[in-house]
């Protein structure tokens, strides 16, 4: 429900603050005076495109701001937008001269397609120019079910198709993908065959090259350690002439604790050297040539190298990473045509689903329409189109859609001898209004509408129509918040609330301003609606008469 509207700098509108109930709120003024300006301030709320002319001062900006009282059911698609909820929503636009347009929710900046998400499920306006809704096949569905009380199998039916439409995309998708990935499914297992092969998990290649190295040079280490052996022990070797020096300093170290501790030192190394000498001759006796297993490290390290090179890598772990990531697509493949078996079957299973619900719904839809029908034509005499006739003509397709499968038409006669047409050319402006208050009136009584604003919908009709679509307006009201912008006296009088535009000049401007009336007002104000500016004391009888 709208709970108050503030315009602020808006075309002729230079501040209106308004508060509103439940019930029948109807907006009365002379042509001109800024009703429609109302509307187009609206209009800014419900997520339109901005329009920088209507900005009445340029050095300031123009702001729009509603509040709007919503049921918890909203607070889901807060928590999906990122935005805080509260039951007593904020909605807000702001413009400048600059270009520049904002919006917000709660005082969080949102995109316009956001703002028109919300706001879309919360007014809906409905002009005289508007009749020709009636036409669209989700509005006359909607009209069915409404009375029918079919919506939330409606409901049903249209996302479960859904589902099967986004189940059937991904599907083809992923054939799609598989399709054109066959050749380079081909080229990741040859790729993944040849790593395979390198035996990474068991293999140190590093260990390898090591190896390898040794082997290939076995010759030059044999003549270097044999060089050590000889260095170290061969007669004037360095062992024979520490053991000497030694000798001839343990002579004087006696007499000089500097020379015992040298003398010490001379030992170690005489010994570290001969360890040396030892682990030489162990090393350079271990050696031997060995033709066949050079020639294996040689074709292992060669490919392995090769691949190294191929892939564009420089250790084993890449390689061992890069394994991985092949193993991991063909999964995906795998994996693919898992899913797509998979997704056939979800499909048919749905598909099974959705036909048995779509038969409920026709038939469901089938047995309510002669009683919309009749229940129709009651409500049209009620505003003197006791000769209408309706036909809803509801059929089935072969195929399933988000409709249930099924087409509708709705035609209409409003006089005695003429034939049924398609309601949008069989109706004259005024008769197609009466019509659209009819069936705004059944979608009301079953239906959670929005906030619902009828712009002259009463045009083209006049006297004791006018007074009787002023009484099936009123019964709107009660279930929910309605909104009138009328003409007519017989209609405005019924309103819960009456509101006036009217215009004034100040300082050579022009303002349109609004304001609520009390009872004393409404009745100057009907009274002006009967007999014009003059009023005579007729026309306050007469719209105190209306009132009661």
């Amino acid at each position: 429900m709208l709970k108050s509207l503030s315009v602020q700098n808006f075309a002729l509108i230079e501040h209106v603050s308004l508060d509103f109930h439940k019930g029948l709120h109807v907006i009365t003024g002379e042509t001109g005076s800024g009703k429609s300006i109302l509307l187009g301030a609206l209009n800014l709320i419900l997520g339109e495109r901005s329009d920088f002319s209507v900005i009445r001062n340029p050095e300031k900006k123009t702001v729009v701001e509603a509040v709007f009282d919503l049921n918890p059911d909203f607070k889901e698609w807060f928590v999906q937008e990122d935005i805080d909820w509260d039951s007593e929503t904020v909605i807000r636009r702001e413009i400048t001269s600059q270009g520049k347009s904002r919006s917000f929710i709660n005082d969080t900046p949102v995109q316009l397609s956001q703002l028109k998400e919300l706001t879309e499920q919360l007014v809906y306006i409905h002009s005289q120019h508007e009749t020709l809704e009636i036409k669209k096949t989700r509005f006359q569905f909607d009209l069915l079910d409404s009375y029918g009380d079919s919506l939330e199998l409606a409901n049903q039916v249209s996302g479960l198709y859904h589902q099967i439409q986004r189940l059937r995309s991904t599907k083809d998708q992923l054939e799609h993908a598989k399709s054109n990935h066959l050749q380079e499914l081909d080229y990741v297992k040859f790729q993944l065959d040849e790593l395979e092969q390198l035996d990474l998990d068991k293999i140190n290649y590093e260990t390898l090259e090591h190896d390898f190295s040794k082997l290939s040079k076995i010759d030059d280490l044999k003549e270097a350690y044999a060089s050590i052996t000889a260095a170290i022990d061969q007669e004037n070797g360095a062992t024979d002439l520490l053991r000497r020096l030694k000798s001839h300093i343990d002579k004087w170290k006696d007499a000089d604790a500097e020379l015992g501790t040298i003398s010490n030192r001379l030992n170690e190394v005489i010994v570290e050297l001969g360890d040396i000498s030892r682990d030489s001759e162990r090393q350079l006796n271990q050696l031997e040539g060995d033709p066949e297993a050079l020639f294996r490290l040689t074709e292992l390290l060669d490919e392995y190298n090769k691949i190294l090179r191929k892939h564009h890598l420089s250790t084993q772990e890449e390689l061992i990473e890069y394994r991985t990531a092949l193993s991991d697509k063909v999964s995906d493949f795998t994996f693919s045509d898992e899913r797509i078996a998979a997704l056939i079957i979800e499909i048919e299973a749905k598909e099974k689903e959705l036909h048995q619900l779509s038969t409920n719904l026709f038939e469901k839809r089938s047995k309510v329409i002669p009683k919309l029908e009749v229940y129709l034509l009651e409500l049209l005499s009620e505003m003197k189109m006791e000769h209408s006739r309706f036909q809803i003509v509801l059929n089935k397709l072969d195929k399933p859609d988000a409709n249930g499968g099924m087409t509708i038409q709705i035609l209409f006669s409003a006089n005695k001898g003429l034939e049924l047409k398609p309601i949008e050319r069989a109706a004259s402006g005024g008769e197609l209004s009466r019509v659209m208050l009819a069936i705004q009136l059944v979608m009301s009584e079953k239906k959670a509408l929005p906030t619902l604003i009828l712009d002259e919908i009463d045009t083209g009709v006049s006297g004791e129509v006018a007074l009787r679509m002023g009484k099936l307006l009123k019964e709107m009201g009660k279930h929910l918040q309605v909104f009138a912008i009328t003409h007519l006296p017989q209609v405005a009088a019924k309103g819960d609330f009456h509101f006036e535009v009217s215009k004034s000049h100040e300082n050579s401007q022009t303002i349109s301003s609004i304001e609520q009336l009390n009872d004393v007002q409404r009745i100057e104000a009907l009274a002006k609606l009967i007999s014009g500016e003059q009023v005579t004391d007729l026309a306050r009888s007469s719209a105190i008469e209306l009132m009661n």
